[in-house]
């Protein structure tokens, strides 16, 4: 893992875990796959690459195969690759394996509330609620496709006012993404130059580099010590706070003006929800649920889509060629007389096999969000007990050299047949699969397509750094992927 400046934090978190901890856990019952033989009380940190826990963990599945087992800490982690190995286990197996696993470093925020943290009957009572509240928002006066039609236009205004200066484009994309989810979850969107929206999209930009950074990774080794030390990883927490206060403050706004019979957004169906169910005892819809279900959805209603954009231009700058033929296909297409529409996917498919494959390539969740197993369940010859955490890997499905024949290579043609029609192909999960796959697919696809072509439609892309001297490496890779920084300009077409 890269500790770099970290070396001598890492000294501290080791001798405070001698002294916390007198002994290791006890082994868990049942029979785990095979792994590394783990230390007491460190797991198998020796094992770790000091590039990162996704490095760690495709080494050993090089060695174990594409089911086994290693210990973050005292804690036992099974690690699935591969396709098979992840369909199998979240498809086949659906029901035990749809356990929702914590992520450390936030899971003082959720503690196993709001959507997509919760678990059992809160699960999936939360979650039928929110697919259902997302589908008549998009079924209701505008319809989500036309809700990203009109923030995309507001992106082309936005991006005309930098006239063909070098910009970095993190702000335009955390605002039209964030945008979207707004006007959902609080029934408006934000001007760009909001100073609040503001605060609120550096708050999510910086808590998604946190959690992906060595940092984070740490954290998730060493929790318990952790969250005791001094470090930038307490910014997690208050970052997520802060948001959590301003959607309170939100919460209270609507419970002054709201009419049931007319609800205007996510949180005034819930509030109507809470208030019939506000006699039955147990109930899910409560005022805890709502805050957190809200931030689930409006942190991971921006950040993942942004970040695919962000990393999506930055490869159609190193391969000028690919940017040449999305051109040439919107302006075959669409032309310049009218916005970009969802039917002209289907007329499109090079630009459709070009946005899947920067979805693929950027592989934004590389660890896949954890899962834990709801049952004893008997796995490929083996017994995981109840509440073990299963990681499914999904950059190593996204990486498959079954599926993709150059899995660490940018070509859309791993989305088109020899005839240059758009091929599908089953190894294609950065939204995961089975019961826990994400909630918002449906808008992130949608997103992907109406942004970036209506961003080409109106605009090249220049870059100062020749395409050859274009650095990939992302800058942060842990839970998840953080692209390199780096500024483009839009030139007018």
């Amino acid at each position: 893992m890269e500790l770099s400046g970290l070396g001598l934090l890492l000294l501290v978190v080791l001798s405070g875990l001698l002294l916390l901890f007198a002994r290791s856990r006890s082994a868990p019952r049942g029979r785990l796959p095979p792994g590394p033989r783990p230390l007491p009380i460190l797991g198998n940190m020796l094992q770790m690459d000091r590039r990162g826990l996704l490095k760690s963990f495709l080494a050993l599945r090089d060695k174990y195969g594409p089911v086994y087992t290693v210990y973050l800490g005292s804690r036992p982690v099974v690690v699935l690759c591969g396709l098979d190995a992840v369909k199998e286990a979240l498809v086949d197996k659906a029901e035990e394996f749809s356990g929702r696993g914590k992520i450390s470093i936030i899971d003082k925020v959720f503690q196993g509330y709001g959507v997509v943290f919760a678990n059992g009957e809160r699960w999936r009572t939360l979650r039928r609620f929110s697919l259902t509240t997302l589908r008549d928002f998009g079924m209701g006066k505008r319809s989500i496709e036309e809700r990203i039609q009109e923030e995309a236009q507001c992106l082309v205004g936005e991006i005309h006012k930098s006239k063909g200066e070098l910009i970095d484009p993190t702000f335009f994309f955390n605002s039209i993404t964030a945008n979207i989810i707004c006007s959902i979850v609080f029934g408006n969107r934000f001007d760009y130059q909001d100073k609040i929206f503001l605060s609120l999209l550096h708050m999510f930009n910086e808590t998604f580099a946190l959690m992906s950074s060595p940092w984070g990774q740490l954290f998730e080794l060493f929790s318990g010590v952790m969250k005791y030390l001094p470090g930038v990883h307490h910014r997690v927490h208050s970052n997520l706070e802060y948001v959590n206060s301003f959607i309170a403050q939100r919460i209270e706004s609507n419970k002054k003006s709201l009419d049931p019979n007319s609800p205007r957004d996510f949180i005034d169906c819930f509030l109507t929800r809470m208030d019939k169910e506000k006699e039955i005892m147990g109930t899910e819809f409560h005022r805890r649920n709502l805050v957190l279900t809200t931030l689930s959805l409006f942190f991971a209603g921006t950040e993942t889509s942004s970040t695919t954009l962000r990393y999506g231009f930055l490869l159609l700058l190193k391969y000028p060629q690919v940017l040449e033929k999305v051109l040439k296909e919107i302006d075959e297409v669409i032309g310049q007389n009218r916005p970009p529409g969802l039917e002209d996917r289907a007329q499109m498919p090079y630009t459709d096999a070009v946005i899947h494959e920067i979805q693929r390539f950027s592989d934004l969740i590389p660890l896949g969000v954890p899962h834990i197993v709801t049952q004893d369940t008997h796995f490929r010859g083996y017994l995981l007990p109840k509440g073990t955490d299963v990681y499914p890997l999904l950059s190593s499905v996204l990486h498959d050299p079954q599926h993709f024949k150059k899995p660490d290579t940018f070509d859309p043609g791993h989305f088109l047949d020899a005839q240059g029609n758009f091929k599908k192909s089953e190894a294609f999960l950065p939204f995961s699969i089975g019961k826990r796959i994400c909630l918002g697919e449906g808008i992130a696809r949608m997103e992907l397509f109406l942004f970036f072509t209506t961003v080409l439609q109106n605009f090249s892309l220049a870059s100062p750094v020749a395409p050859e001297d274009i650095d990939l490496t992302p800058r942060e890779s842990g839970i998840g992927t953080v692209p390199p920084p780096y500024q483009l300009r839009f030139l007018p077409r």
